[in-house]
This record gives C-alpha cells, sequence and structure tokens, in this order.
C-alpha cells in the first residue's frame, strides 16, 4: 500500500494537490475570515500540521532518492548556488511547501490582528489575496489598512 502511494504521489502530482489544497483554507480567509470554521481550521495550527507532513513525506523521498542535503546550506554562498539548487525539482518542492506554509501562516496572522481592530473583512480581501501570491507585499498592504484602522503607527506590534 506505501509502494502505491509512492508510486501516485509523483513530484508533479503532489506539486499540483499542494497547490489545489491550500485553496480552500485561504477562501475561507477571505471569504469567511470571522467564521467559526476560519478559526478552526484555518487559524489553528491545522494546516500548518498538513503542511508540516507533506514537508516530511518531501523530505522522506528526498532521502530515499539520495538526496545530498549538505547542498542546502550552499543556497548562502551566493545566487550561482542558489540557482543549481533549484534544478532539482525535490529542492524546489521544499521551497514550495515552505512558501506555501509562511504565506499561509501570514494570512492567518492577518486575519487573527484584523479581529482586534475590528478591521472590515472587505478591506481585508486585497491583502489577503496579495499575500497569498506575494507575501511580504500583502503585509505591507495590510499595514497601511491596520495604520486608518488603529488610529497610529506601531512598528514593533
Amino acid at each position: 500500500m506505501i509502494e502505491q502511494i509512492f508510486t501516485y504521489f509523483t513530484i508533479e502530482t503532489f506539486y499540483m494537490w499542494i497547490n489545489l489544497g491550500v485553496l480552500p483554507f485561504w477562501l475561507l480567509l477571505i471569504f469567511f475570515p470571522q467564521s467559526y470554521v476560519s478559526k478552526f481550521f484555518v487559524t489553528s495550527i491545522f494546516p500548518l500540521i498538513l503542511l508540516s507532513g507533506a514537508y516530511v513525506f518531501i523530505l522522506y523521498k528526498s532521502y530515499l532518492a539520495n538526496y545530498d542535503f549538505e547542498v542546502n546550506f550552499y543556497l548562502y554562498l551566493g545566487l550561482n548556488e542558489l540557482s543549481r539548487l533549484f534544478e532539482d525539482n525535490l529542492y524546489i518542492m521544499m521551497f514550495w511547501i515552505h512558501f506555501i506554509s509562511i504565506n499561509l501562516f501570514a494570512g492567518g496572522w492577518i486575519v487573527k490582528d484584523s479581529q482586534k481592530f475590528g478591521i472590515n473583512k472587505f478591506f481585508l480581501a486585497i491583502p489577503l489575496v496579495v499575500t497569498y501570491l506575494i507575501g511580504p507585499i500583502g503585509l505591507l498592504i495590510y499595514w497601511l489598512v491596520r495604520i486608518f484602522y488603529a488610529k497610529n503607527i506601531n512598528l514593533y506590534d
């Protein structure tokens, strides 16, 4: 049975399932940010446990494929070394799961933080969509929206 799972979950299939798998979380964050379902499924540890499981699965597949994990540290040596790392599909999947997890965490934080200030969910849609696509810029947009609701600029909250 385990062997059937490994043959089904090729890197391309796994990439597709990861991308489709986070969409319901993001749709809940965008359309129903204050619902109980969003609170329970999205802004809790639940999606991070699922994405951590996916990351562990990729690490295990990498181990079985004799991936050299020491070369991951070469990314700090320069752009040429980083571009060499991106030639390997297993590394790309590690990076992609990392990227999606951090963006989803940031989206959950935006929703939780917006509830403290009573920010209307319609003003959250744009920062959440941008955070899904381009994480840091979405956080910046949310911070600008938050300034108007909080009536002050807080750089350390």
